[in-house]
């Protein structure tokens, strides 16, 4: 027994629960006062953990402190302030750049593990194991479940991972492989389309890809998917600078092809043309009165596009993106604010400059 590290883990006092089923814990330090995340595993590698703390990776909460005792082990390692990929799965607030760049940064931290002598293989990659920073930079959580690859084994003998989202071999038909996790990542990037508000098939190959029954017909490596996702991202941006994809552009209350909301969208923009292309204002007649009409459309254009976060336009205003309901709401009426000011300052530059 190592009193030492015993008494050194000691001086973090819990703070609050953040996962009491899996034995989570915030816990600040007693005498620098700094916030950790304090665990107690069942179930684990303590040869991995003991390299991740000796060799941090960049984009892996950094191991702090570590105590082995009766089968168990206490870990204290960095706090992480962000979201989860599944929050902003639920929240329905994710544009598809925002898939490859999330993608990419995982692979170059799965590569960092696969390049190590031995490799290191994750084996639980999921929405919930991954965050993402206010920098909006990937952070892969929680190794319980990973393991160094040995060509010896030819199948796993612990079986651990999440289903849904674990290869066929971690369930006992072979031995987990860097294609492990290239498996999980075709889960995952698969979950992710389908999770915008317009899905899209962008994806579909590399994710048939990796998921392939077979690891030898998976991607060889997660670089070599980084290239195939590059390469994708570059035809798709071939010949012009795009925001999304071309069904990105299509406007509220067609984007999910509902008949009745789409029937809803069709007379809610007639009237809302109807009513700003046949406005009279008194003592204002020709060019000022187009502006004034043309201004009166862009106006509740605005307001439509920015409340039903078109283009994934409330990424200008953080509060947009909070979970909480009235937040989110106060978040798009400052944006609705924002937008109607420059519209109003730029009607009335121009029809300064008609002189009308």
């Amino acid at each position: 027994m190592d009193f030492s590290k015993r008494l050194s883990i000691s001086y973090y006092k819990s703070i609050a629960t953040l996962n009491d089923e899996h034995k989570v814990y915030l816990v600040q330090h007693q005498e620098s006062q700094k916030i950790f995340v304090k665990k107690f595993l069942n179930v684990y590698n303590a040869d991995i953990y003991q390299h991740l703390q000796t060799t941090p990776i960049v984009g892996i909460p950094q191991i702090i402190e570590m105590y082995e005792d009766d089968h168990s082990l206490q870990i204290i390692e960095e706090y992480i302030s962000g979201e989860t990929l599944q929050d902003k799965i639920d929240a329905r607030s994710l544009a598809q750049s925002d898939i490859t760049h999330y993608i990419n940064e995982l692979c170059i931290i799965l590569n960092k593990l696969h390049s190590l002598n031995p490799p290191i293989i994750h084996r639980d990659i999921k929405p919930s194991n991954i965050i993402i920073t206010s920098y909006n930079h990937v952070v892969l959580l929680d190794f319980n479940a990973a393991k160094y690859f040995t060509i010896e084994k030819s199948s796993d003998t612990v079986l651990l991972g999440t289903k849904g989202y674990a290869a066929p071999e971690q369930y006992g038909f072979g031995s987990s492989s860097q294609q492990t996790d290239i498996y999980a990542i075709g889960v995952l990037l698969k979950e992710l389309a389908y999770s915008l508000k317009t899905p899209t098939h962008e994806f579909d190959d590399i994710i048939s890809k990796c998921t392939q029954i077979n690891p030898a017909d998976r991607f060889k490596s997660v670089s070599e998917l980084q290239t195939k996702l590059s390469t994708e991202q570059t035809n798709d941006n071939a010949g012009f600078l795009k925001i999304e994809s071309w069904k990105s552009l299509i406007p509220p209350g067609f984007r999910t092809h509902t008949p009745w909301r789409m029937i809803l969208a069709t007379i809610g923009y007639l009237l809302i043309f109807w009513l700003c292309l046949t406005l009279e204002t008194e003592d204002v007649t020709g060019i000022g009165l187009w502006i004034e009409r043309i201004f009166c459309l862009s106006i509740f254009l605005s307001v439509v596009f920015s409340s039903s976060n078109y283009l994934n336009i409330q990424k200008i205003i953080p509060l947009c993106q909070h979970k909480n309901h009235i937040i989110h709401f106060i978040g798009i009426i400052i944006l609705n604010v924002m937008f109607i000011s420059v519209l109003m300052f730029s009607m009335v530059i121009l029809l300064g400059f008609f002189h009308i």
